[in-house]
């Protein structure tokens, strides 16, 4: 007990001396830097604008679609198949996508060793339905992107996405029943010859993902943009500067092998980027505030047989193998249910603290503390495992106790690997522990730390990206659009008073034929795809049952819109279930937990209640999916209401 008392001790040391006053402020997003050296940083590098500007544009002023999508990654993606399958015509969808492609995170990620972290079987999306085989256990980027590409094919889509565009404004129109959409659209070299275009649309999906705007830390001295030598961010690697392909997983990067490069971050990114440097930059300097959780990967090549006879063997299986990830995830699988993804995931055996589960759907604010404890008592072996296999690994003792991770496994997103703890053998690689500071400072010629400064040559910036939390979790403030629901108010404004008020997730009164893609009052697991694909198939259902009232997919002057009792029936059921969420109170600061400020002494009743309002559903991914299910079955839309004009 004395033991487990100490370890608890050291989680909350270590984590408040990486608390920062400033908390989410103390990063610069870099689209809306101030430098035009870091604005740059997220360029459109990879598409090919000759070959975009050739193209028909699958929108002109004036146009009427009857689903206007927004964005055109595995959300976006999925929004449309869903709508196929539910009977729409795939010529009544539009898709506007800012990027030179299709693909979302999977087209601007490209970075060296780049995988996915979650089993590929279940990550990637629609695998029943095309038919494909991924090559490996954990896929590769370049092949997600192009599987992709395939999803679009198939699905006729090719001509209906406009590229390099940016739905930049909505606005409802009552007397017409539509949303007037404002895109602005790229074209020329560089898609920087900007052209506006109007346009309606029957209804709005908007799918931002959660984590889609690079962002740095503000440092003192000459800024990063005062670097003289050459600085990428990982969401877009320069290619040119290190060497290699973006269609490579482990691409040579024979450009470094006579220089010095430092990486800031040592999260899920840089867990993949820094092997690979370390193979072949004459050094690697890593640049380390809070290590991470460095499970095993157990990375193995897809055998045929077993995916034609075992993994996707019946029909659907697919679904089937999501649901059984997230269950696993939350521990409330049945007895005797097996665990068909078997991965370091599904082992977890606390990750349920931040997800979600059955056993702790509501919990009395008095009865935190118990739940803050059973969570860590349920992580105290598995955590001592991870900090044992740094030991066990790294052969320097102290830079293994400089890379051993104090808090509990749900703080950070695990990260998983078979060379990253290993590079740090090498002699070309070398930890800079800040001590939970970070980086002091830059000069032209490098960084600085603990008042050193540390030179070298190329600087990559693996500082992941702006919270979703921000912007109250408005699904339009991260989709970058402005929108105006009825009577002219945005969707924070309306919210600003009570707090997030929504229908399941996906829908608020107020804002009739839109609809989104969030974690904001919905379910929650590890496996970001499953509720992507739960939301996507319940919103195309919810829109075909409506569609069925008017007389049939071609109807107009339809309105689908959440009842504003409804919405705060939900609200009211998700903030009961908040307090379970209080675990995430003793992390080490990250994007997860707003930088260490979920809680505020300041607040008022009616702020914590606002702040429980926007927590995800407590019952776990399968009790949410449970809920839609049911509400399905039931029949009526309840709590929608469906007029035609």
């Amino acid at each position: 007990m004395g033991d487990f008392a100490q370890i608890q001790e050291k989680y909350t040391a270590e984590a408040q001396k990486r608390l920062r006053p400033e908390g989410s402020a103390q990063y610069q997003v870099l689209e809306r830097s101030d430098s035009d050296r870091l604005r740059h940083l997220v360029d459109d590098i990879w598409a090919d604008h000759v070959a975009l500007d050739a193209l028909p544009s699958p929108l002109s002023e004036g146009d009427c679609p009857k689903f206007l999508i927004a964005g055109a990654g595995i959300g976006g993606l999925v929004a449309a198949v869903r709508l196929i399958e539910a009977g729409f015509s795939v010529d009544q969808i539009r898709i506007v996508e800012t990027a030179g492609g299709v693909g979302g995170t999977w087209y601007w990620n490209r970075y060296p060793g780049l995988h996915c972290d979650v089993e590929s079987y279940v990550y990637m999306p629609l695998l029943e339905e095309t038919g494909f085989m991924p090559s490996h256990k954990y896929a590769a980027g370049a092949e997600i992107r192009n599987y992709l590409k395939s999803v679009v094919k198939k699905w006729n889509l090719e001509d209906k996405i406009l590229l390099r565009a940016q739905l930049d404004k909505l606005e409802w129109d009552d007397s017409a029943r539509v949303w007037k959409a404002q895109i602005i659209a790229g074209r020329g070299p560089k898609g920087a010859e900007k052209t506006t275009i109007n346009v309606n649309a029957e209804f709005v999906w908007l799918t931002a993902g959660l984590l889609s705007r690079p962002h740095v830390p503000k440092l003192g001295g000459v800024g990063i943009e005062g670097f003289k030598g050459e600085i990428f961010h990982t969401s877009l690697w320069n290619y040119d500067v290190t060497g290699g392909s973006s269609e490579e997983a482990f691409s040579p990067l024979l450009k470094l092998k006579d220089k010095r490069v430092g990486i800031i971050g040592t999260g899920a990114t840089a867990i993949q980027v820094v092997p690979c440097l370390a193979e072949y930059a004459k050094e690697v300097f890593v640049f380390q505030r809070t290590p991470s959780a460095v499970y095993t990967r157990g990375q193995r090549p897809t055998d045929p047989e077993e995916f034609r006879t075992k993994i996707a063997a019946e029909k659907g299986w697919h679904n089937e193998r999501m649901r059984n990830l997230a269950v696993q995830i939350s521990k409330n699988a049945a007895p005797g249910e097996p665990d068909l993804v078997d991965d370091e995931w599904s082992r977890n055996p606390a990750y349920s603290a931040l997800v979600g589960d059955a056993d702790f759907p509501n919990v009395a604010p008095e009865k935190v503390p118990e739940v803050i404890g059973h969570f860590l008592g349920r992580d105290a072996e598995s955590s001592a495992r991870v900090r044992a296999r740094v030991t066990e690994i790294v052969k320097d003792p102290e830079t293994a106790k400089k890379l051993t991770p104090w808090y509990p496994s749900w703080c950070k997103r695990p990260t998983f690997s078979d060379t990253y703890l290993q590079a740090f053998n090498l002699p070309n690689v070398h930890l800079v522990d800040t001590d939970g500071k970070g980086v002091e400072s830059v000069t032209p010629q490098g960084l600085v730390v603990g008042g050193t400064e540390i030179p070298i040559d190329v600087l990559v910036l693996s500082t992941g990206y702006k919270s979703p939390g921000d912007g109250g979790l408005d699904p339009s403030f991260r989709a970058g659009v402005t929108m105006l629901g009825r009577g002219g108010r945005t969707i924070s404004q309306k919210w600003e008073t009570t707090g997030p008020a929504t229908l399941h997730g996906y829908a608020s009164n107020g804002f009739p034929n839109a609809f989104w893609l969030s974690p904001l009052q919905a379910g929650v697991t590890a496996n970001q795809a499953y509720p992507l694909d739960v939301h996507c198939r319940h919103i195309s259902h919810v829109l075909a049952a409506a569609h069925a009232r008017a007389g049939g997919t071609s109807a107009k002057g339809l309105t689908v819109e959440v009842e504003a009792g409804a919405a705060e029936a939900w609200s009211m059921q998700i903030a009961a279930g908040a307090a379970r969420f209080a675990t995430m109170t003793i992390c080490t600061p990250s994007y997860i937990n707003n930088e260490g400020h979920l809680v505020d002494p300041n607040d008022t009743p009616a702020d914590q209640l606002r702040k429980a309002r926007a927590s995800p559903y407590s019952g776990g991914m399968l009790g949410f999916v449970e809920e839609l299910r049911r509400w399905r079955e039931e029949g009526s839309l309840k709590g929608v209401e469906v007029t035609v004009s």
